[in-house]
């Protein structure tokens, strides 16, 4: 005996099937096909509506039924393998993929109402932690360069410096003090470093003028790889020091 459903509106066709078997809480494999197309012409009945598209969707699937109803009270049909036929084959395919695209419709609707209930809230970092810089590791900095390194550096040059010194004619002439502006001496070794990125320390030391200038240049070195915008390597112990600059 057929149980009595009231019926409310359904998205279509394979809505309202499915609704019928999971309310008579029977087999999708194994539909009892009289029982669900007697409910199924009953919900037809009650409909009110005037939009014949939607009507015909639902008339098309009742006359399914009903097909698949006299199919069933025939004689089995038998396939090329001798396998039986089940009329209801086809629907039960539609309503599994039909099931399937619902509930995961459902997942993606709780996903998206959850995901609204989601704040974030601002990253609020204090001024005083968002300023602090970790301190400078001056020997891993330096690396395998020693200043005894640079210094050998510094007086190779030098020496250089002096042998272009005329012996004869150094002897005549006033000597007067030379004045360098540190200032500008920075900005000269910071513009080089910045214009070359990677360079040789000994052609920038023999690039300086004189001795003083040399000196400063070296001081200026120091510093510059005391606060990390410089780095310096050397592969063997007798190559010349290479200078990677991080000057911004």
């Amino acid at each position: 005996m057929a149980i009595p459903v009231k019926l409310e509106a359904f998205e279509g066709p394979l809505d309202l099937l499915l609704h019928l078997i999971e309310k008579n809480k029977v087999d999708i494999y194994d539909i009892p096909i009289v029982e669900i197309t007697e409910q199924y012409l009953a919900y037809i009945r009650q409909m009110e509506t005037e939009d014949m598209n939607v009507v015909s969707e639902f008339l098309v699937m009742a006359a399914t039924l009903l097909d698949i109803k006299c199919r069933m009270l025939l004689p089995k049909e038998v396939n090329e393998e001798g396998e039986e036929e089940d009329p209801r084959a086809e629907l039960v395919q539609k309503l599994l993929e039909y099931k399937m695209c619902k509930y995961m419709s459902i997942e993606l609707r709780d996903r998206q109402v959850d995901a609204a209930r989601t704040l974030y809230r601002e990253q609020l970092i204090p001024e005083e932690v968002a300023a602090y810089r970790p301190p400078l590791d001056y020997e891993q900095l330096i690396g395998d360069m020693t200043l005894s390194k640079l210094h050998e550096i510094f007086k190779s040059v030098v020496r250089k410096q002096e042998d272009k010194i005329d012996p004869i004619r150094s002897q005549y002439g006033k000597i007067e003090k030379e004045e360098i502006d540190m200032d500008l001496k920075t900005l000269y070794v910071e513009a080089y470093a910045r214009e070359h990125k990677r360079f040789s320390f000994r052609k920038l030391l023999e690039k300086q003028k004189s001795r003083a200038e040399i000196i400063v240049t070296f001081l200026i070195i120091l510093e510059l790889m005391k606060t990390g915008k410089i780095h310096i390597e050397q592969e063997n112990i007798f190559d010349d020091i290479l200078i990677t600059s991080n000057v911004a």
